[in-house]
């Protein structure tokens, strides 16, 4: 089975935004998601890009506008100025990759859906993603083991590392990205490109 390589930040306010609408066009085109968590902050210095919020005022402006906007087309709640952001996003980051490792051997537990309970966690939900029993409750609620958030950080965080390091050979620069074959599709808003390609070639 062909794969999109999915490279995703739980901190990303467009991480968010994009919803679950990934799983549901890949579904459709028969095609399997690999959830690769990425160090979004390492990427933007990697390239020279600011962070959110050392950005000019009028960006940090416009970017506050557009996550309105494409929440309210969305309909997704959101929180512009949650209170627990930024955080630590290493907890989250090993519980998509500890649960994308057990899905594949318990199918049962959903990624996407956990990502996006994250991602909602974060941006709609005013809570804590640093935090062990936030986590375990976006586990339960995607169908996870709650414990998997107690395992060990070191072998996930490797991996986290192994990431940003393709993410960076792959010409990733910032989140959400898809990439299938050589193409690579950048943001929430070029997830009907996606479709569009990847109907061409079904």
């Amino acid at each position: 089975m062909s794969q999109i390589d999915y490279y995703l930040f739980p901190l990303s306010p467009f991480t968010y935004l994009a919803g679950m609408q990934l799983e549901t066009i890949a579904k459709k085109h028969d095609v399997k998601v690999v959830y690769k968590p990425f160090d979004l902050f390492r990427v933007f210095a990697e390239h020279g890009t600011q962070p959110p919020g050392k950005r000019h005022v009028s960006r940090q402006a416009y970017r506050l506008q557009e996550i309105e906007r494409v929440a309210g087309m969305n309909g997704l709640d959101v929180n512009l100025k949650p209170a627990h952001w930024p955080t630590d996003p290493k907890r989250a980051v090993a519980a998509t990759i500890y649960a994308q490792e057990f899905a594949e051997q318990h199918p049962g537990g959903d990624v996407g859906k956990l990502s996006f309970e994250i991602l909602r966690a974060c941006w709609a939900g005013e809570q804590d993603i640093a935090r062990e029993d936030v986590i375990e409750k976006c586990l339960v609620a995607a169908g996870f083991d709650g414990g998997l958030a107690q395992r060990d950080l070191q072998s996930a965080l490797d991996i986290y590392e192994r990431n940003t390091d393709e993410a960076l050979a792959a010409n990733v620069f910032g989140a959400p990205t898809y990439v299938y074959g050589n193409q690579l599709f950048w943001g929430q808003d070029r997830l009907a490109h996606l479709d569009a390609h990847l109907a061409t070639i079904g």
